[in-house]
């Protein structure tokens, strides 16, 4: 197997030094270059071509998160693999949508590390532990609903098919504020009519809810 060439993105120098110790004493591995912040790193990357980039994420003068997403915009060939002390929702979720092929935190064992790196290299999602127990909470937890609580009243009924009248009667309101419901729902879901509504509630999660 042909060595991997790497990027390293933080902004200690420190912590650079340490990972380029690491990869450089066993074989398989070449650092290319090393970045102080994402900027520097787009641009690097550019030059250089490597195989995988190790990325931080917040760092001054160009976060990595900004730069994982301009480096899918331009479509390069690195494998990014976050690399950072930050395990938050915040932090993890948005770097996979970005881009990222992995994330890891700082205190992996270095075998664990070389291993990622490899995975990555090879186009294989690596994640910590924490991080996908975090990420598949992250998918399972039902986003809030965009609909008031009366509009998805109004909408459980359109799906079982009651009109307009029958909903006003069932409600205690008038035909003319169960089509403003409509209207206003409508247009929360970003549809035209009935089916496409009820369509769009179970595909949201809106409607089947407890």
């Amino acid at each position: 197997m042909s060595e991997i060439s790497l990027l390293l993105v933080d902004d200690h120098p420190v912590v650079r030094n340490g990972l380029r110790g690491m990869f450089e004493s066993v074989p398989g591995f070449t650092v290319l270059a090393e970045a102080s912040n994402g900027v520097e790193a787009i641009e690097l990357a550019a030059d250089l071509d490597p195989d995988v980039i190790l990325m931080d994420l917040r760092m001054p003068g160009g976060g990595g998160l900004d730069a994982i997403k301009e480096l899918s915009r331009r479509g390069a060939r690195a494998k990014v693999l976050v690399l950072t002390t930050w395990d938050t929702d915040t932090d993890t979720v948005p770097a996979i949508e970005a881009g990222a092929t992995g994330y890891l935190l700082k205190d992996a064992p270095r075998d664990e590390l070389f291993t990622a790196v490899r995975e990555a290299a090879a186009g294989r999602t690596v994640l910590s532990p924490a991080v996908a127990s975090r990420l598949v909470s992250a998918v399972r937890t039902p986003a809030p609903s965009p609909l008031a609580p009366r509009e998805r009243q109004v909408l459980a009924l359109v799906a079982m098919g009651t009109s307009n009248r029958e909903i006003a009667r069932e409600l205690f309101i008038s035909e003319a504020t169960v089509k403003t419901h409509l209207s206003h729902l409508f247009t929360k879901l970003g549809v035209n009519d009935r089916a496409a509504a009820v369509a769009k509630g179970y595909e949201q999660g809106i409607l089947g809810r407890d």
